[in-house]
């Protein structure tokens, strides 16, 4: 595949899974510096993980919003990886 199919592909799927993937983050940093730094309970924290499991959504939504986060993630690293691959190889040549 070349070079450029991986960037587009890219580029068109980096904007949809880009939010979910900072809430996560940032949710999962700050729920465990929060406990861990600031000693917060688990109870004061718990807001933090509905967000960060996307519990909020409902027991129907919640798996599709966590296999839609893992797998944006995967194809984010995939595509990220094989374009990484791709400039190294054109650039020993």
């Amino acid at each position: 595949m070349k070079l450029r199919h991986f960037r587009e592909l890219h580029r068109m799927i980096a904007p949809v899974v880009l939010l979910p993937l900072l809430v996560t983050i940032f949710t999962g940093i700050v729920y465990r510096l929060g406990k861990s730094w600031f000693g917060l309970t688990r109870e004061q924290a718990h807001f933090l993980m509905d967000i960060h499991e996307g519990t909020y959504l409902g027991e129907t939504l919640e798996p599709i919003y966590v296999l839609i986060n893992g797998l944006g993630l995967m194809w984010m690293l995939v595509t990220g990886s094989a374009m990484l691959w791709q400039s190294w190889q054109k650039s020993i040549k």
